[in-house]
């Protein structure tokens, strides 16, 4: 079956962090509905698309296995298939938020979406080939190719995770063949982890009989063991662990920030989940957290899926309110009004804050408003717009630190940059995308 692309039109329903790789953020409305249409459903890229021929994809099992396996699609269609509404949520999702600022794509809330994944377990496939006494994680690698000298996107699960009854070789998204940008024909399900465990056009998996030190385990997806002072320098391998599982958050779809509101009753309403255990319920308050009440939950529900939620209000009379949504989980976690920092913007479940104006002689949303792009310097286009587009710098609001050690983290890559045009780029970088 070929592998069905995203339509350049449904595109435009998504805010475009950047075209190249394909950074997409879903707007606020998708958190209207309980499974989030593909259309409308965010897209996380390190790499460029790879282009699959169905035909030759294989799927290739080794490492400390008894019986190395090659499966194409059929064989993987052959072995019981499995279905199960899931939370997919970029690890970085919130990262705009963070303060002081934090490098890397700056998403806001839409980085996240709920769909119903289908597929094959992973034990069932890791059981046919045999998994070994000794084995401690399984590795897990992609059709994508690095860009440059940047290193490949690998990553691996605990044993204990890959065999999970719930984690699972997918090939469906909502009753169809997953897209190219959502990781056609094969990615990886692992139901309440955050997005760096889910890796698409999954093409091997190597079982390890020790943890994985390639640069996205080692280097990166990391998050401190203990809380830290915003800009502490931190030894990823003493003073951090890999990005796990996901905490409870919540998100206010409606009202919106700034949203003028007429007299009268408001349903206050959005969208809440957690990680291995589900959301058991959610609270708003009307008064900047003086007083909480519980909000309905919807009764479309899942383990590992979003809840939706309302809350009913009226305000008192004509003012400015701040509206606040906090999510519990079944183990009692709830969400913080103060978010430990980290050096990469991890993991964010902040509990959100709304302002609107009630009683607003002109009710309506504010208009959305948009920043123009400036022309880039020749040496900014040679060593910048190679490898990715403008929107991606531009969504940066950086130090001149921090672009410095871009700019570092970018030779490494592959990005050429002449000693006697660094200065100037530099100082470019600064003046237009400078916090």
């Amino acid at each position: 079956m070929p592998a069905m692309a995203l339509p350049a039109q449904d595109k435009a329903r998504l805010t475009v962090r950047s075209a190249r790789p394909e950074d997409f953020e879903m707007p606020l409305e998708g958190f209207a509905t309980w499974i989030t249409p593909v259309d409308r459903f965010f897209v996380r890229t390190h790499l460029y698309n790879p282009a699959v021929d169905t035909a030759a994809w294989r799927l290739e099992v080794r490492g400390l296995v008894g019986a190395p396996l090659t499966l194409d699609l059929a064989a993987l269609k052959a072995l019981p298939r499995v279905e199960l509404a899931g939370v997919l949520e970029c690890a970085g999702n919130g990262r705009s938020f963070y303060q002081p600022g934090i490098p890397g794509m700056q998403w806001k809330y839409g980085a996240v979406g709920n769909a119903r994944w289908a597929g094959a377990r992973l034990a069932d496939v890791l059981k046919k080939a045999g998994v070994k006494t000794g084995a401690v994680e399984v590795l897990f690698d992609g059709a994508d190719v690095p860009i440059g000298t940047m290193p490949d996107f690998r990553r691996s699960l605990p044993l204990a995770k890959a065999l999970h009854p719930d984690t699972l070789l997918a090939y469906e998204m909502n009753g169809a063949p997953l897209t190219p940008s959502h990781g056609f024909p094969l990615r990886l399900v692992a139901p309440g982890w955050a997005g760096d465990s889910w890796v698409k056009w999954v093409t091997g998996i190597e079982v390890l009989d020790r943890e994985y030190d390639g640069f996205f385990m080692k280097g990166a997806y990391r998050y401190p063991v203990r809380p830290v002072a915003p800009g502490t320098a931190l030894d990823p391998a003493a003073d951090m662990r890999p990005v796990t599982a996901l905490r409870p958050k919540s998100v206010i779809a409606s009202p919106v920030e700034g949203e003028a509101l007429p007299s009268g009753p408001v349903t206050i309403r959005g969208a809440a989940w957690s990680g291995e255990h589900p959301v058991a319920k959610v609270e708003v308050s009307a008064d900047s957290g003086r007083t909480w009440k519980p909000a309905r939950l919807g009764a479309e529900r899942a383990p590992y899926a979003w809840r939706l939620w309302e809350s009913e209000w009226t305000p008192p009379g004509a003012a400015s309110y701040v509206l606040m949504a906090r999510a519990t989980d079944a183990r009692g976690e709830t969400q913080p009004f103060v978010q430990d920092w980290n050096p990469s913007g991890y993991l964010w479940n902040v509990v959100p804050q709304v302002r609107v104006e009630a009683g607003s002689a002109k009710p309506g949303r504010p208009p959305e408003t948009a920043s123009a792009i400036p022309e880039f310097p020749p040496q900014a286009k040679s060593a910048c717009l190679g490898c990715h587009g403008t929107d991606m710098i531009a969504g940066q609001r950086l130090t001149r630190a921090q672009w410095e050690r871009e700019l570092d983290k970018m030779g490494r890559w592959g990005a050429v940059v002449k000693p006697e045009d660094r200065s100037g780029l530099l100082d470019f970088l600064v003046r237009s995308f400078g916090r």
